[in-house]
């Protein structure tokens, strides 16, 4: 799977499907365009002021018009973003053998002092991890390309 597949697949095709199995290639992909999309607001917020008020020390320039209207479309963008995440990433889990609820679990471990750190780290290393090879029990191999004549069969 390619970058704008991955990115379709996420934001058109399971934009919040929780059930169903996503790919290595799929999480990751995904993972990149967020990251992306992020760092282009981060340009552009420097690009309208930031950063002459970073230097300056004006805070007021801050609040301008042009890094407010940034500012409300990255909060637009992070709404639109943050189910079809979660999303990718319980599929992710699912892709491992590994039931959903565990992302709940590593979130709200994340809140626990020393414990945080790895609660954090466990879904990106479960990422990292191949998936299961043909069928689980949270449905069938992404990777293993199906035929029509399969659903007869």
């Amino acid at each position: 799977m390619g970058f704008q597949d991955a990115v379709r697949v996420c934001l058109r095709e399971k934009y919040i499907t929780f059930s169903g199995r996503a790919p290595r290639s799929e999480f990751w992909y995904f993972m990149l365009f967020n990251l992306l999309v992020m760092l282009a607001f981060f340009v552009l917020v420097l690009v309208f002021g930031g950063f002459g008020s970073l230097v300056s020390g004006d805070t007021n320039a801050l609040f301008s018009g042009g890094i407010a209207i940034i500012g409300v479309l990255f909060f637009l963008y992070w709404l639109a973003v943050i189910l079809p995440s979660i999303a990718v990433v319980v599929r992710r889990f699912h892709d491992v053998n590994i039931s959903g609820w565990w992302y709940l679990g590593c979130v709200v471990g994340g809140f626990i002092p020393y414990v945080g750190f790895l609660a954090t780290l466990a879904p990106y290393v479960i990422a990292v991890i191949k998936g299961t090879e043909g069928d689980n029990k949270y449905g069938p191999d992404p990777l293993v390309e199906r035929h029509a004549a399969d659903v007869f069969a």
